[in-house]
């Protein structure tokens, strides 16, 4: 007896997640080995927004013995994913594709676009807004007598927590359009909802960066914009069920 292993069935389709999960991981372990020779650059590219405020005879520190080497590994293998994310989303697209109807497919295909750039955008906003702002901030209001040394490890951490935290909210338009296009909610119940989902981003902003008000603000005000890019955007897209109303018609 033979397992049923055609496109059509579910072993079929689970080989094929399997064999697109695969070339994931071989584009990211490909694109760390590109990369690898760089680390102590990327490094260096990614601390030089703390560095340019640092105190005068002051520097950066390695408390532990081994963390010269592997943070900037660390930071060149997470490096690597973000680069790869085109690759991984069109594997994605590639996997659920043929499951959509021809209207679903024009309407996806530019989110997945626009989900990559906004990732993108939310990097770059914290890396040249936002780190300049709360680096020297804090170097500034260090007690007399205390010299600033941040461990590469704890900076490490620090950035990429910041990094994730921008990277997602910066999709709240695509989140957005997303629930107004499955149905699950309204433009109208969103708009109406507006001081509820202010004060829920200023909550957000304090779970998703650190305990300073600074950061807390400098991400939830850019999560309230992006929350009123996404309400306005969202009168563009209809529901699904005409989507696929229409879909069968002119199929």
């Amino acid at each position: 007896m033979t397992l049923n292993a055609s496109p059509d069935s579910l072993l079929g389709h689970l080989i094929e997640l399997r064999n697109r999960l695969l070339r994931c991981v071989v584009a990211v372990v490909l694109v760390f080995a590109a990369l690898a020779a760089f680390a102590q650059e990327i490094y260096h590219l990614v601390a030089k927004p703390l560095i340019a405020v640092l105190p005068a005879n002051s520097s950066m520190i390695a408390t532990d013995v081994a963390a010269p080497f592997f943070a900037p590994f660390k930071l060149t293998f997470v490096v690597a994913i973000c680069l790869a994310i085109p690759y991984i989303l069109l594997q994605v697209w590639q996997f659920i594709a043929p499951a959509l109807y021809s209207r679903e497919k024009r309407l996806m295909a530019p989110l997945v676009v626009s989900s990559t750039l906004l990732f993108y955008s939310g990097i770059a906003f914290a890396y040249f807004v936002v780190f300049p702002i709360i680096f020297g901030f804090f170097t500034s209001v260090a007690p007399q007598g205390v010299t600033v040394a941040t461990d590469i490890s704890n900076y490490l951490d620090f950035v990429l927590k910041l990094f994730f935290a921008f990277g997602l909210s910066f999709e709240i338009p695509v989140a957005i359009l997303l629930m107004v296009w499955t149905g699950v909610t309204t433009r109208a119940a969103l708009a109406e909802k507006r001081p509820y989902i202010v004060v829920g981003a200023f909550i957000l902003g304090m779970l998703l960066t650190p305990p300073d008000v600074l950061s807390q603000t400098l991400l939830a005000v850019p999560m309230w914009l992006l929350f009123e890019l996404g309400l306005t955007l969202s009168r563009f897209y209809q529901p699904a069920s005409n989507d696929v109303a229409e879909s069968k018609q002119e199929e």
